[in-house]
């Protein structure tokens, strides 16, 4: 499957924990004011890359364990984030994603594609980017209304769990 891309950080550690490879997504309807990514909004803009090529990038990485999905927004493109995060899963990998969208919308009012997607990630950072509540010593987020989610057992107890310690920036 293609998935529009921006681009992709092979040995990223500000994605979250460990050395990951971060899938920077094009494509993005929400426009965040203060954006670090306003290049990426553009939905024509990008380079088309196949699941299979983008999964054969962090398999090349021996240090890699996690990866993260960031944009514009990965939920734009649910189908192809989803196959992807297949492809890396079954090889263990952790599956990150960032959104503008907050995970009780992507739950309760998601596009079928959408909550496919939400299930297979391990970990959500949801919330648009706020200017005003932007902060430099938030880790792995950017603004202080931007939650670090445990999307499993978030799923299963119906209330949103925070992320392991390792999210929040404690070891």
């Amino acid at each position: 499957m293609i998935i529009q891309m921006a681009g992709v950080a092979g040995d990223s550690i500000v994605d979250g924990p460990g050395i990951r490879t971060a899938y920077f997504c094009q494509g993005c309807p929400h426009h965040c004011e203060g954006c670090h990514n306003p290049e990426t909004w553009d939905f024509a803009g990008g380079t088309a890359v196949d699941t299979a090529e983008l999964a054969d990038i962090a398999r090349r990485n021996p240090l890699c364990r996690g990866v993260t999905f960031s944009g514009g927004e990965p939920f734009a493109q649910p189908e192809g984030f989803a196959e992807l995060a297949d492809l890396l899963k079954q090889e263990g990998y952790e599956i990150a994603s960032y959104t503008g969208y907050t995970f009780e919308h992507l739950r309760d009012s998601g596009t079928p594609a959408q909550k496919e997607l939400l299930r297979r990630l391990d970990v959500l950072i949801d919330g648009p980017f706020v200017l005003a509540q932007r902060s430099l010593d938030l880790v792995f987020r950017g603004s202080a209304n931007q939650r670090i989610i445990d999307v499993p057992r978030s799923l299963a107890t119906g209330e949103v769990v925070p992320a392991p310690k390792r999210w929040q920036g404690e070891y």
